[in-house]
C-alpha cells in the first residue's frame, strides 16, 4: 500500500494590500495619510501610565521604566508632560500628522514648557512655539 495519493483542493490566494487592514468585502478602511508626531505619541503614553500608577497596575515610574526597558531618567521626562496646561496637552494630542520628512513639533521644543509651573507661562511659551511653526509652514524661513 504505498501508493500515491493526491489530493485536489481548490482555494483562493488574495493579495493583501500591502499589510494594510481590509473589510472582509476587500475594501480597505480610510486611514488618514502621515504618522501620529512623536510628541503626541509620548503625551497619550504618559496619560496612559499616570492611570496604570493611579489604578495600582504598577507601584510606580521607576517599576513602569523597568517594564518599558528605559531609564527611570528616561520614564521622567516623558511624565513631565502631564505638568503641562491641560490645553496644551490636548493640543498636543491632536497635532496633525506629519506627511513627509521631520515632525514639526519636537520633545525638545516641549521640555522647557513642560518644566514651568504657572500655566499662563507654559501657554506664552506654548503660543511662541506656534508662531515658530506657522512661520516655518509659510516658507518664509
Amino acid at each position: 500500500m504505498n501508493g500515491q495519493l493526491t489530493v485536489t483542493r481548490q482555494f483562493h490566494v488574495a493579495r493583501r494590500n500591502h499589510g494594510r487592514k481590509q473589510f472582509r468585502d476587500g475594501t480597505a478602511p480610510d486611514v488618514p495619510m502621515g504618522r501620529i508626531p512623536r510628541i503626541a505619541r509620548l503625551m497619550a503614553l504618559a496619560i496612559r501610565c499616570e492611570k496604570l500608577i493611579q489604578d495600582g497596575v504598577v507601584a510606580d515610574q521607576s517599576e513602569l521604566a523597568r517594564f518599558g526597558h528605559i531609564t527611570t531618567a528616561r520614564m521622567t521626562q516623558i511624565m513631565s508632560l502631564l505638568n503641562l496646561a491641560p490645553d496644551i496637552q490636548e493640543q498636543i494630542l491632536f497635532l496633525p500628522r506629519t506627511k513627509r520628512g521631520r515632525d514639526v513639533v519636537k520633545e525638545t521644543d516641549i521640555r522647557p514648557i513642560a518644566a514651568v509651573l504657572d500655566w499662563r507661562k507654559q501657554r506664552r511659551m506654548w503660543a511662541g512655539v506656534q508662531r515658530r511653526i506657522e512661520h516655518d509652514d509659510d516658507g518664509s524661513r
